[in-house]
């Protein structure tokens, strides 16, 4: 799989990090550092960083979700993964993060949906970022506050969707019968 800048850019990252712990020496950090620039794929930087420890998610720990035409849907007790990739080319993606298991402080979803659009929910008091999220035809609608706040789960949403739109909230409130 082809990877992304912030993914070449995280590599960077590592690799400088590395250095400054005197993990590379500075002809070796030059060298990673130039390949790390230029990869086209996961098993090109894996093979950069794969002898460094890292605090960050590896290229091979993203879950990738795909369906060419039907709903990519996860609810309840499931575990979310540091990264997770959906893509869905006619179809649509119900992420419910409300009754989930997260274990990481932030969470990335990078998202894939040429004509199909996505349902986020995230638990109460949880953030989430979505301005690296686009859209051509459709629209973005995010009802959780933005800025990362201490101590609340993080989500940063990321990707396109051609003609469809992004839906970010928290989970409805049941109305009382009384």
């Amino acid at each position: 799989m082809r990877v992304s800048d912030s993914d070449r850019e995280r590599a960077a990252r590592q690799l400088q990090r590395a250095f400054s712990e005197g993990r590379l020496d500075e002809v070796e950090l030059e060298d990673r550092l130039e390949l790390a620039l230029t990869a086209k794929t996961y098993a090109d930087l894996i093979g950069l960083v794969s002898d460094l420890p890292s605090d960050e998610p590896r290229a091979d720990e993203v879950v990738e979700l795909e369906s060419a035409s039907g709903t990519l849907k996860r609810s309840g007790d499931w575990a979310v993964p540091r990264r997770l990739r959906a893509s869905s080319r006619f179809g649509s993606v119900k992420l419910d993060l409300s009754g989930a298991v997260i274990e990481h402080p932030v969470v990335e979803i990078e998202l894939d949906l040429p004509f199909g659009s996505a349902w986020i929910t995230l638990p109460e008091g949880a953030t989430a970022n979505v301005d690296g999220f686009r859209t051509d035809w459709g629209r973005v609608a995010c009802d959780v506050p933005g800025r990362r706040r201490p101590e609340a789960l993080y989500v940063v949403i990321t990707g396109r969707a051609t003609y469809g739109k992004l839906t970010v909230r928290y989970p409805r409130r049941r109305r009382s019968t009384h």
